[in-house]
């Protein structure tokens, strides 16, 4: 036996306290540190008393504390704070001793951590963690990437404190090489835009364009959650509708200006970088960017005039049926634009990512977790290379059968000047990924026109060509064909 701690943690804000003390209800010995030494002595005397969690005054003391190799996951804030931390830690380390960070770090930094630390002899692992505050306490979902070689000396630890599915597998298996498991954090986050920004879109088409007050929307997303849309975003929007203190809903004292921590923009960046239309996502990121704007948007209300009539009176049973299909028609859209990023990222960083293990690690413990994932896991388990969630049986169908309640929603919300564009983007996503023919041929020819920009030609082979469209540009083009 040794008297030494299984493994550390920097960083004791709320995640950080959570996640120890799951981690010792699971038997496993940790040592805190935290840069503010009032905040170890207030967890040690609180929450963590009468635990065996260990407290360091240094992190000198805390490596001290570990066996070896030594392990230590940095829950701080991502960035500089993390590239800091690591700093100070290297000369402390010895050859193969792992550093994980379980924060919510860029996955081009966990990339060049990665190689760093591997130079001085290090082991690293960038590992994504969701579930918020509950989840760290009663099981996250976590998503580790990096070196490989350090994941059977963590596996156990981390795999016993990750939630279960209902069949007890954990949400938490390895990704990938270097920064495969932040980005696959980064693209969960997306979906977790994606999905808010659609839910946000349905309240408000019940609120606005169909008069619902709190209590009527409450039994509505109650009911959903019983059904396809089963699902925890589902869940607690439901309870927040409920909500009241002092005979007053709380939700309607929210002021509706939206914030963010970035992982949504950095979704939307890396889709352009690689090519990959990830057009919901990218809406419910301006979306909360517009609502930002405020102070213009009251002004504005007060000047510009919408349509005249904004309120349904009719079929309203039948209007509640076309939105809970066209949410899920649009969730749907929403998941297979992050597995395309996702295999698109593979493809360009040189990772083996399974697809079915990636929804298995956010069937639950997560922030997007959903029932229909066992359904996204079984299309990867069937078909690994699937190209597309909507080249699937399940989803294809599906969309299929929802698509006219989805038309009927999307164009009702025009007519009353209901703002919903994510749930109108990914209708136009799945119009345009259906249609053998797009109009890009006009497209090129504009750009072949005025830039000599070049284009392929229908049954052609392949070849860059140019048209001298106004007779006097010549021949030349300034560049090859690029897609």
């Amino acid at each position: 036996m040794t008297d030494k701690q299984d493994i550390a943690l920097i960083g004791l804000a709320v995640m950080g306290q959570n996640l120890v003390l799951n981690m010792n209800d699971h038997g496993i010995k940790v040592a805190v540190y935290n840069r503010t030494a009032a905040k170890t002595d207030a967890f040690l005397a609180g929450s963590a008393n009468n635990t065996n969690i260990k407290g360091a005054k240094s992190l000198e003391e805390l490596i001290g504390m570990l066996s070896s190799p030594r392990k230590i996951v940095l829950l701080v804030k991502a960035g500089q704070p993390v590239d800091d931390t690591i700093g100070a830690l290297i000369p402390l380390l010895d050859k193969d001793d792992i550093i994980i960070d379980g924060g919510n770090s860029n996955f081009a930094d966990t990339e060049r951590r990665s190689q760093e630390l591997k130079a001085v002899g290090l082991r690293f692992i960038g590992m994504g963690v969701s579930g918020g505050e509950e989840g760290a306490r009663n099981g996250p979902s976590l998503m580790p990437g990096g070196h490989k070689e350090a994941w059977p000396l963590v596996k156990n630890m981390f795999q016993k404190i990750a939630a279960k599915t209902n069949t007890g597998e954990a949400c938490c298996d390895w990704v990938g090489d270097n920064g495969a498991g932040h980005f696959v954090k980064m693209v969960h986050n997306g979906i977790e835009y994606g999905d808010m920004q659609l839910i946000c879109e349905a309240y408000h088409f019940m609120k606005v364009g169909m008069s619902m007050n709190n209590q009527q929307m409450h039994e509505h997303f109650a009911k959903w959650n019983k059904g396809d849309l089963d699902s925890y975003l589902i869940e607690i929007t439901a309870d927040i509708l409920a909500y009241q203190e002092n005979g007053e809903y709380v939700v309607d004292t929210v002021l509706d200006k939206a914030g963010q921590k970035g992982t949504g923009k950095w979704t939307g960046i890396n889709a352009l970088e690689l090519g990959i239309p990830l057009t919901l996502i990218g809406e419910a990121v301006f979306a909360r960017c517009l609502s930002a704007l405020k102070d213009e948007r009251v002004k504005a209300s007060s000047i510009i005039n919408g349509p005249t009539t904004n309120t349904i009176t009719e079929n309203t049973e039948q209007w509640t049926h076309d939105l809970e299909r066209a949410l899920f028609a649009s969730k749907i859209i929403s998941y297979a634009q992050g597995f395309m990023l996702m295999k698109a990222a593979a493809e360009e960083y040189g990772w083996s990512l399974n697809y079915g293990s990636v929804a298995l690690m956010w069937r639950e413990g997560c922030i997007i977790r959903s029932a229909f994932l066992d359904e996204i896991k079984a299309a990867f388990d069937k078909a690994h290379n699937l190209k597309n969630l909507l080249l699937d049986d399940y989803f294809r169908v599906n969309v299929e059968k929802a698509q006219t309640s989805w038309r009927s929603i999307v164009s009702k919300s025009l007519e009353l000047g209901i703002p919903m564009p994510a749930m109108s983007s990914a209708i136009a996503f799945f119009d345009g990924y259906r249609t053998s023919t797009l109009p890009a041929n006009l497209l090129q020819a504009q750009r072949d026109y005025f830039g000599a920009h070049t284009y392929q030609k229908v049954g052609g082979d392949g070849s860059a060509v140019h048209t001298n469209w106004i007779g006097s540009s010549g021949s030349v083009s300034s560049s090859t064909y690029n897609v």
